[in-house]
């Protein structure tokens, strides 16, 4: 499972394969949108892809990072579509909404592993890990058993 930090590397990584949505537990967000509004969409795709200017004008001003450049306008259905699976199934986190504000940071994806050695020393933890791990398996969640 993986936690992210930042929507639009998040969803860029989904929309390009890197990143399966289903192993995404919680995208925590700076933005303080609903994907399913047109107008705040609106907003969001001309932010992240650069608009009609690719970026210029909002650069300019301190808006957004465009990191869906490059992407033709053909392609805002799939990215509007990832960010309302991301939004209706509960995964998308946005902070600003409740006057918080995350800094970004230059990484944006967090793995949930639980090191072995705390599974050992901590029987409570170790049962719950197992329910996770049952969980998961039930939601199609890829588990990565060789991570150390």
């Amino acid at each position: 499972m993986k936690i992210g930090l930042s929507y639009s590397r998040c969803v860029r990584d989904i929309v390009e394969g890197k990143v399966d949505i289903a192993d995404v537990l919680v995208i925590i967000a700076r933005t303080d949108f609903d994907p399913r509004d047109d107008k705040q969409w609106r907003g969001i795709w001309e932010g992240y892809a650069g608009g009609s200017n690719r970026g210029s004008m909002i650069r300019m001003f301190g808006g957004s990072n465009p990191e869906w450049h490059g992407y033709d306008d053909e392609d805002e259905d799939l990215f509007r579509s990832v960010s309302i699976k991301l939004w209706e199934s509960g995964k998308l986190h946005q902070p600003r909404k409740f006057n918080a504000y995350p800094r970004r940071m230059s990484y944006y994806w967090l793995e949930t592993v639980l090191p072995s050695d705390e599974l050992e020393d901590n029987p409570a933890v170790k049962k719950a890990w197992e329910q996770f791990q049952t969980f998961a398996g039930l939601t199609n969640v890829k588990l990565d058993k060789d991570h150390k």
